[in-house]
């Protein structure tokens, strides 16, 4: 795994985790940021396996 595929599965989870959290307390902007999050680390997670799979392919 690189960088980009930790830090976006990191992301991920903590964006789960903000919008858990804003639906418990009725927070729809803190669902609303942890859902951007999650879309976020999906995004930099799939660079990563771009990255990973170029990289992979130059060797």
């Amino acid at each position: 795994m690189n960088d980009d595929q930790i830090k976006g599965k990191a992301k991920d989870i903590g964006g789960k985790v903000q919008e858990e959290v804003g639906k418990a307390v009725g927070s729809s902007e803190q669902q609303a940021k942890g859902l951007s999050k999650q879309v976020e680390g999906k995004v930099q997670e799939k660079a990563g396996d771009l990255r990973d799979a170029i990289d992979k392919g130059n060797r």
